[in-house]
């Protein structure tokens, strides 16, 4: 069984690049680049381009620190220590920098994390390698099929419109305080930054899909 969460805006109550552009006079410009990302109005790539281009020159150091402070979502080390405890895998991806994914990997002991490069030249941010797209699915492929987990034991728990891909391969959708067009295409809606809120959800349909399995079994 695999969980899959998005990181900004689900397992980090915020956002990264609107918190770092703060910094340099420039939250609103970044703040409307990455809402409009989420909303699918905008492509975005061309968007991520964008924002990390308004944030060009700002310290490494200055990056580390806001990666450290940003606060966990509510309820998420009591939400991965049950998972574990149910026998999940669990699996992180994001649009948004290493800097943060790699905190939060340790602090949740989260299993698999995969997350774009931030690029610094004499301390400096001065670009971004990409490695994760608005297909954020393409990213995990290779990994879900050496983990050998098939689409009814995976779950996805998500908020933006480029996360959408992630739902294609999940058999549970979770729309965790998410976007409108993210709703439109969830199993699950969660208004409530609190993620403990999707086990019921997860508990619900592990529970009819063994009681499929087990009604299968019985006929043969």
């Amino acid at each position: 069984m695999l969980a899959i969460f998005d990181i900004e805006g689900v397992l980090i109550d915020g956002e990264f690049m609107p918190e770092i552009a703060k910094l340099v006079g420039r939250e609103k410009e970044v703040e409307e680049l990455t809402q409009k990302g989420i909303r699918g109005e905008i492509n975005w790539e061309q968007g991520l381009f964008m924002r990390v281009d308004a944030l060009k020159g700002i310290s490494y150091d200055e990056c580390i620190k806001l990666a450290r402070r940003m606060s966990l979502m509510r309820g998420a080390v009591e939400t991965f220590r049950e998972l574990k405890r149910m026998g999940f895998k669990t699996m992180a991806v994001s649009g948004g920098p290493t800097v943060l994914s790699d905190r939060i990997k340790g602090e949740l002991g989260i299993d698999y994390v995969f997350a774009n490069e931030l690029l610094f030249t004499n301390g400096r941010l001065s670009g971004i390698n990409l490695r994760v797209t608005s297909n954020k699915a393409y990213v995990l492929t290779d990994t879900i099929k050496w983990l050998g987990e098939e689409k009814k034991n995976i779950f996805a728990a998500v908020d933006g419109a480029n996360d959408l891909k992630l739902f294609e391969i999940s058999g549970l959708k979770i729309a965790f305080c998410a976007a409108t067009i993210v709703q439109k295409h969830a199993d699950h809606i969660i208004k409530e930054r609190d993620l403990r809120k999707i086990l019921p959800y997860v508990k619900k349909y592990l529970a009819k899909f063994e009681q499929t399995q087990l009604a299968k079994t019985a006929r043969q």
